[in-house]
């Protein structure tokens, strides 16, 4: 019996060995945290800036600041392998949407086949949701091009923008496994019949107008 007449307790709670290792995980989970999320926002803003240079025709530019956040973003994610619920929390996926998206209009301006989600490394909700955005970049290219009264390529892109919502709509799951990709379809069914008309009604004008 001890002294104040209680239960014996044993000298050491097992309270004092769990709560430190809970500490320790947890501080490894919050550091790989803050690094992801570092490495997706510098992800985010390296697809826009790249976006932007491939519109000034600035393409190797492009492409070398995409390589740079790629590899950025690889290791930023690295110590996401044992925390899936931070790896699925959201941001990862939002940085590699936008990364698909920016890869998928760099390659369909630059003339290249679009690429898989396995060579970006991304999964494939994201995939789809960013090449789904990046018709609406497409359109923004054909555009510029038809004010500068320049038809090269315009249909080669009104094409690979058909040949994405052709994709898109075969898609049918629920949005909790697409990332919301129902609405993104809609969006891109839109952009891609006012891309068609204002490249048929350039085109029939340009047909129209008498020569020299």
């Amino acid at each position: 019996m001890s002294a104040g007449g209680g239960d014996p307790r044993p000298d050491t709670s097992p309270l004092a060995e769990i709560a430190p290792r809970i500490v320790a995980h947890l501080e490894e989970k919050h550091a790989a945290r803050e690094k992801a999320l570092r490495a997706s926002r510098a992800l985010i803003q390296a697809s826009a800036r790249s976006i932007r240079e491939v519109h000034r025709g600035e393409l190797a530019e492009a492409e070398a600041r995409l390589d740079a956040a790629r590899a950025a973003a690889d290791e930023g994610f690295g110590g996401l392998s044992g925390h899936p619920d931070i790896e699925h929390a959201g941001f990862v996926h939002d940085a590699e949407k936008e990364y698909a998206e920016a890869r998928a209009t760099f390659a369909l301006v630059s003339g290249g086949p679009l690429p898989s989600p396995e060579e970006l490394g991304v999964n494939a909700a994201a995939w789809l949701n960013g090449v789904a955005e990046a018709a609406g970049e497409l359109r923004r290219v054909i555009l510029d091009r038809l004010r500068q009264g320049d038809f090269e390529g315009c249909e080669a892109l009104l094409d690979a923008m058909d040949d994405i919502y052709s994709l898109l709509v075969t898609i049918d799951f629920p949005d909790a496994m697409t990332g919301g990709l129902r609405r993104t379809t809609d969006q891109t069914r839109g952009i891609l019949e006012r891309t068609r008309g204002d490249l048929t009604m350039a085109i029939v004008q340009r047909r129209a107008t008498p020569e020299g």
